[in-house]
């Protein structure tokens, strides 16, 4: 009887996201650093220990890569705040955790910050619309709305609110490689600061918001 050779459907499918997974990491290094247009496929490539062939095998271009990175993040944070049950919280409750995952998103996904800066700054925002971040800003604008409405919050203009919190939650880690050479003792991310930075966005931005 004749051996099996090669490696069966599943094998083959996990093996090929865990390159696409590799690529996309080392891109986001990458895009980080330089941006669209600064950003080369073989590094990208070295660094995954993959030819740039391998690259265009599974995205056709150094500019579909990039929006495949520039994806990545957003949909993950909307899973985390679909994970949270909101829906069963008050709308003062619920945007506390809102913040609180909006903080921990940016410790865990350091580069995203810095693709986005580069983003505004290289294209003026060319391809943010296809990042699929006006998803979970629509849903923080609704449930700013749903404040308002159930008397929680001040009648405020909630996408301003909206864009405003982003700021709170995001300066933060955008400004640090600025700020810790005017700050150089202080430990940006250790669970105490980060602790500390999340308590003080909660109780600035509910203090904006709460009817006294």
């Amino acid at each position: 009887m004749a051996a099996k050779t090669g490696r069966s459907p599943v094998r083959q499918t996990r093996d090929a996201e865990a390159t696409k997974a590799q690529i996309l990491d080392a891109a986001e290094e990458e895009f980080a650093r330089f941006g669209l247009t600064g950003a080369r496929t073989e590094v990208i490539a070295s660094k995954t220990g993959v030819t740039k062939a391998m690259i265009y095998y599974y995205f056709n271009s150094k500019e579909e890569l990039y929006q495949a990175v520039l994806k990545r993040h957003a949909t993950t944070f909307l899973n985390t705040v679909g994970q949270l049950n909101l829906q069963d919280l008050t709308p003062e409750d619920a945007l506390k955790q809102v913040i609180r995952a909006a903080i921990q998103h940016e410790v865990t996904y350091p580069n995203q910050g810095k693709i986005l800066l580069n983003e505004a700054m290289q294209n003026e925002g060319k391809y943010f619309k296809l990042t699929g971040w006006e998803a979970p800003i629509n849903f923080g604008v609704q449930l700013l709305q749903r404040g308002i409405d159930e008397g929680y919050f001040c009648p405020h203009n909630p996408w301003l609110m909206m864009i405003h919190i982003m700021g709170v939650t995001t300066f933060y880690f955008n400004a640090e490689n600025n700020l810790k050479n005017i700050y150089p003792d202080r430990e940006w991310h250790s669970p105490e600061a980060i602790a500390e930075l999340t308590e003080s966005a909660i109780a600035l931005i509910l203090g904006g918001l709460k009817k006294t």
